[in-house]
């Protein structure tokens, strides 16, 4: 895809590239650390204009899972919504067809279209709610 657009596939491009893909769901700086592994001499910059570069081609993309950085996650993978533990920070994903009945009342009564791969809902996992956190 890079060199369709005329782009150089890169060591660095793919080096962070792998690494979303290894992590799942990561921060740039999750993404810089496993990176700095096999390549100790790329910057956090360059992580973060590759992410950019990488999500304008459509191949991650992001969400906002706290009040940091953003997370990035594949863009191959099925859409989903994110469910995040504000105690234990543990991130669930659910389909987010159970949040297309909202998603069509926006629609309907906002004209609002919600984007619902980039939806983050926050509160207590089952496990911290009861205690069996270890």
């Amino acid at each position: 895809m890079l060199r369709a657009r005329g782009l150089r596939l890169t060591a660095q491009r793919q080096l962070v590239l792998q690494a979303v893909l290894d992590l799942g769901h990561a921060t740039p700086e999750q993404v810089h650390t496993a990176v700095r592994e096999v390549a100790a001499g790329v910057n956090i910059t360059t992580i973060y204009r590759t992410l950019e570069l990488l999500e304008r081609l459509g191949l991650v993309t992001h969400t906002h899972l706290s009040h940091g950085s953003p997370t990035y996650h594949a863009a191959g993978e099925h859409q989903h919504v994110h469910l995040v533990c504000r105690e234990c920070g543990a991130i669930d994903e659910i389909d987010p067809e159970l949040l297309r009945p909202l998603a069509d009342q926006l629609a309907a009564q906002r004209g609002f279209r919600v984007d619902i791969g980039h939806v983050s809902l926050f509160g207590v996992c089952d496990r911290c709610e009861n205690g069996d956190h270890k």
